[in-house]
């Protein structure tokens, strides 16, 4: 089976730094700071259209001057102490991999930053491919979906998408694809249920279990 794993707040407990570094960066343009649950509403996106959604009323200049704030802060919070993965995670991935089953990243991340983190980590070896914002459609449009399925010969009835966004959730769905949420990252479950996934995690070790029912 092919498995598709967003990146923050699924596998990555990044929220809250997320968090900090939109905030910290607007204070730096000299604006107010926006409350936590409007920045958890627009993780998942690509940087680009995350930033528009938070500020549509900022020109073009001033949500690219927002942009590299917020890359500068991140990475200060990220090299002082690298984002956990969630409990479970690396013993999932371990079994999954084990298992033959194919596993693979669609981010809202850049390429850039999800290469830094692979290195500082050392996980780069235990996906098969990965899908970045920056390079391809950010979510909820499925391109990056499409890409992975295309890249390994497989329908979408042969994949799965995990995530913790509905933006996760809508691009599955526009596809036909499978898709399963998690509880415990940026948008409340309640919000994930109308997406009809096939299961709620609300520990991410219990997709051992789902995967034993459909191999």
């Amino acid at each position: 089976m092919l498995f598709i794993f967003d990146w923050d707040g699924t596998l990555s407990d990044s929220k809250a730094k997320i968090t900090k570094a939109m905030q910290f960066a607007a204070q730096d343009m000299g604006w107010n700071p926006l409350d936590d649950h409007l920045i958890h509403n627009i993780i998942g996106l690509g940087l680009p259209e995350a930033i528009h959604r938070l500020y549509p009323e900022v020109e073009l200049s001033g949500r690219q001057r927002l942009r590299e704030a917020y890359a500068v802060r991140f990475l200060s919070l990220d090299e002082a102490r690298p984002s956990d993965f969630f409990p479970g995670v690396m013993e999932t991935l371990d079994q999954l991999k084990a298992g033959g089953h194919t596993l693979t990243i669609a981010t809202g991340k850049s390429r850039k930053g999800l290469d830094r983190i692979f290195n500082v980590l050392g996980v780069a070896d235990y996906f098969h491919a990965t899908r970045c914002a920056d390079e391809t459609a950010s979510k909820p449009d499925p391109l990056m979906l499409d890409e992975l399925l295309r890249e390994f010969g497989a329908d979408a009835s042969e994949a799965v998408m995990i995530g913790d966004t509905e933006y996760d959730m809508e691009m599955a769905r526009r596809i036909n694809m499978p898709r399963i949420a998690v509880s415990y990252g940026a948008h409340h479950i309640e919000r994930l249920h109308s997406y009809q996934p096939e299961l709620c995690l609300d520990q991410f070790d219990q997709l051992l279990a789902w995967e034993k029912l459909v191999s």
